[in-house]
């Protein structure tokens, strides 16, 4: 399994968002707000919604996920006011990190999962 996975659930329909790209980075030196960002892994939202990304284990550091969005309610002629969902997370230690995303189109949240 992938140290990180992460579902997207549509909140408008009830329905998984399938086929959200999803991009993973590392960020270094965060602390100045400008820290270089290196991608990690790319891909896609299956049709449940889910995606598992990046190697068995991530560096311990800043990561960030960017969701889509934008495409994803442009593909549906949804309006909608965030054309990307960045979520910035810390990584440390070992332990499994699901990062889910709850969507619509002029909101959304996010939380550390299990």
């Amino acid at each position: 399994m992938s140290h990180l996975t992460t579902h997207v659930l549509d909140a408008a329909t009830g329905r998984p968002a399938t086929g959200v790209g999803v991009t993973l980075t590392r960020v270094a030196d965060p602390g100045d707000g400008a820290g270089s960002v290196t991608a990690i892994a790319e891909g896609v939202t299956d049709a449940d919604g889910r995606l598992a990304l990046g190697p068995d284990r991530l560096d311990d550091g800043v990561h960030t996920l960017t969701f889509a969005t934008g495409a994803y309610f442009a593909a549906r002629e949804i309006e909608t006011f965030y054309p990307a969902a960045i979520v910035t997370f810390t990584v440390a230690g070992d332990g499994h990190l699901h990062v889910p995303l709850l969507l619509s189109p002029f909101a959304y949240s996010t939380y550390r999962g299990s």
